[in-house]
């Protein structure tokens, strides 16, 4: 997918002029368009009131958001534009629709509980928004001061993997009554407010593909998905809420026992 630049040669210059030509690698964007178009999809589907497929269609998001980056790098074919379009579809897919999913599920019933309640549902899901938009910010604007082996504040993909369990979960359990739709609102706030603090989770990356690892290792990935397809929105809410949960805990872990914080910088959303 490319264009010939229109650039005019310099002024006095001789002979034939080689035209370079502009354009987007195909792949990996190709991958970023799914993470948009599910994201897309979420809110479609909650706004017609599928909850669980809205919730799928965002862990299927993940799955996309978790490709193209490392496809662009395995073929080299990683650009600034791919970066933007990365940053502008995740607002999309873990900031906006997640607010909208948990809007769509509860804050609307909710509110003929009670009108307040309802308009503290809408806040609290612009506060998610917001908190997503904020993230991705920070993330734009700190890359050149990265420690690759952490997250400062919760990824965005965990946030909305939170908030997308909990209404996975709620709605193939039937969690429709008044305390399921309370739950819901400190569960969105909770996972907004950790997108946005600073408190560290391990990114993986230093983690070798490649490598050997123990037979022990190696069974974790069968029991994983073994888990997972056992109860998918009930092992994947737990999978997310632990590792939300690592930050803070981490952090108190440190705190007691009078180690160092550790210095890092946001390294990807």
């Amino acid at each position: 997918m490319t264009e010939p630049d229109t650039t005019l040669p310099p002024a006095g210059a001789s002979g034939p002029v080689r035209r370079r030509r502009r354009g987007i690698y195909l792949l990996p964007n190709l991958l970023t368009t799914g993470t948009l178009f599910s994201g897309f999809y979420s809110i479609i589907a909650a706004i017609d009131g599928h909850y669980e497929a809205a919730a799928q269609a965002i862990f299927v998001a993940m799955v996309f958001d978790g490709l193209d980056g490392r496809v662009a790098r395995w073929t080299k074919t990683a650009s600034s534009f791919g970066k933007e379009y990365d940053s502008l579809s995740d607002m999309v897919a873990f900031g906006v629709a997640p607010a909208i999913v948990v809007y769509q599920w509860g804050v609307t019933r909710i509110a003929e509980y009670n009108a307040v309640w309802g308009r503290v549902g809408w806040a609290v899901t612009f506060l998610y928004a917001v908190a997503a938009a904020l993230r991705l910010a920070r993330f734009n604007t700190r890359t050149s001061v990265v420690d690759k082996r952490y997250f400062e504040g919760l990824p965005s993909p965990s946030a909305a993997g939170v908030v997308a369990g909990f209404i996975w979960c709620a709605a193939s359990f039937g969690l429709a009554g008044l305390p399921g739709l309370l739950l819901a609102l400190p569960v969105t706030a909770i996972a907004g407010v950790l997108m946005v603090s600073q408190f560290y989770y391990p990114s993986f990356k230093g983690a070798r593909l490649t490598g050997r690892v123990p037979y022990t290792y190696a069974l974790l990935i069968p029991l994983a998905f073994a888990l997972i397809v056992l109860h998918p929105p009930l092992v994947l809410l737990a999978l997310f809420f632990c590792f939300a949960a690592s930050g803070p805990l981490g952090a108190t872990i440190r705190r007691l026992r009078g180690t160092p914080i550790v210095a890092a910088a946001d390294p990807e959303h």
